[in-house]
């Protein structure tokens, strides 16, 4: 018989990783919702519009968890369920240190969906989701005499966060006939970037151009760069 995994909640604080938060029971069900943001643009003529890629919002996971404190009694000796249910409840809190709730991830062994994707999207897998809390709902169904609460279902939905630069590394955009663009991170310089999207150190003089750069050695860091695409004597995009 193979052994029960259980899934489990880990928030991502300030200051780092917290502890595990394992459910008491696994959910029976859990929803992820994925959309895209399209533009239709209208050509005179046609019997319908065009449509455009604007940009993949952001994924939801919505999850019902069950917590139960019972088996505990429900006399002078019970247990109130918020022990377990309040550990959750603080994934929506603001952090002191951080001035915001943490990051949570959602794991539960290799069965996240998203994890086996095909070629050619294959990096963009995952082994687990990772977002911020967008709403948790307590709903307690059983008190004791003494208006303890024994049992619950809390349904918590988490919205996917991605950070910029795992995205773009992800996506992979590094095609030098294309426009892209960068956020700059310390320590990065302008030969660096060039050969990141061109594969040629060399050629960071169309980034400079791009930008109004006078000094490649004094760059702001965070400054969001346009790097163009490289074209190659005669006018050809280079490959």
């Amino acid at each position: 018989m193979s052994e029960l995994v259980k899934a489990a909640l880990i928030p991502i604080w300030s200051d780092g990783q917290g502890d595990r938060i394992e459910v008491q029971f696994n959910p029976a069900e859990l929803s992820i919702d994925k959309g895209v943001q399209l533009a239709e643009i209208g050509i005179p003529g046609l019997f319908a519009p065009l449509q455009q890629f604007v940009r993949g919002q952001a994924e939801r996971l919505t999850v019902e968890l069950f917590f139960d404190t019972t088996e505990d009694g429900m006399g002078e000796e019970a247990a109130s369920v918020t022990r377990l249910t309040d550990r959750v409840y603080a994934l929506a809190r603001v952090e002191p240190n951080g001035h915001a709730p943490p990051r949570v991830q959602f794991a539960w062994g290799e069965t996240i969906p998203g994890r086996h994707l095909p070629s050619p999207v294959e990096n963009q897998g995952r082994e687990l989701f990772e977002g911020v809390v967008e709403s948790i709902k307590h709903r307690f169904t059983l008190f004791s005499p003494r208006g303890i609460p024994l049992r619950a279902t809390v349904t918590l939905a988490l919205r996917e966060f991605v950070p910029l630069q795992d995205q773009l590394d992800q996506l992979n955009l590094s095609s030098p006939d294309r426009t892209h663009a960068h956020v700059l991170e310390q320590g990065e310089t302008l030969d660096r970037l060039a050969h990141r999207h061109y594969r040629r150190s060399g050629e960071w003089r169309p980034i400079a151009r791009a930008n109004g750069i006078a000094d490649p050695r004094r760059l702001q860091v965070g400054r969001v760069l346009r790097v163009p695409a490289l074209t190659l004597p005669g006018g050809q995009p280079a490959s």
